[in-house]
């Protein structure tokens, strides 16, 4: 997917990060896939606390088998990129630019192509406590540098939502995709989802 104009809005820090497995970090970050799935961790109820915010990458949960085999070379680049303890690195933000929440199974297996999230995973987390999952397209932005940040005790847990220990400037981001594939994303999800969601 290729990438377009630099995000000129005035967003100028933020604080706010998503946790998510590194694996999906990275495809969110080249431009792969353009939605996240969730349900919430063990010490939560998922609920969108925030539009935008910063993707922080996990390495705790993060396993072969709970992605697809087309995904296994980025989970070896992330893996061997992973930086040292101690340091949280971040380096793209994203933006949810609408909110589905699936109760059919079915159409939620139907969304393989658009992520990389195996089959698997996708049916625990939609079977996890009471049935359901939501679904969230992203447009996702590069930052002109990586941010180096201490990794801390804060951080733990399996949540969604941290706020990280300093501001983050998001000025001179970059969309990793094109208008026109953020749209293409969105139109798939409408004829796949809809009525089976609330959008």
């Amino acid at each position: 997917m290729g990438a377009c104009r630099r995000d000129t809005r005035r967003i100028i820090f933020m604080k706010h990060a998503f946790k998510e497995w590194a694996v999906i970090c990275k495809a969110l970050a080249e431009g792969k896939q353009a939605l996240i799935l969730r349900k919430g961790g063990i010490a939560e109820d998922f609920q969108l606390a925030q539009t935008r915010f910063w993707l922080f990458p996990t390495y705790t949960h993060q396993q072969r088998e709970g992605i697809r085999e087309e995904a296994l070379p980025l989970l070896e680049q992330v893996e061997a990129q992973r930086p040292p303890a101690g340091t949280l690195r971040i380096s793209h933000y994203a933006e949810v630019t609408g909110v589905y929440h699936v109760h059919n199974l079915t159409p939620a297996l139907c969304l393989a192509h658009l992520h990389f999230w195996s089959n698997e995973t996708v049916e625990k987390r939609f079977t996890y406590r009471a049935p359901g999952i939501y679904v969230m397209p992203v447009r996702v932005y590069r930052a002109p540098q990586v941010f180096e940040l201490p990794d801390s005790a804060h951080y733990e847990g399996c949540r969604t939502w941290v706020e990280l220990e300093r501001d983050v400037p998001t000025d001179g981001c970059i969309p990793v995709i094109s208008d026109k594939e953020m749209h293409d994303v969105h139109r798939s999800l409408d004829l796949l989802l809809n009525p089976t969601a609330l959008a």
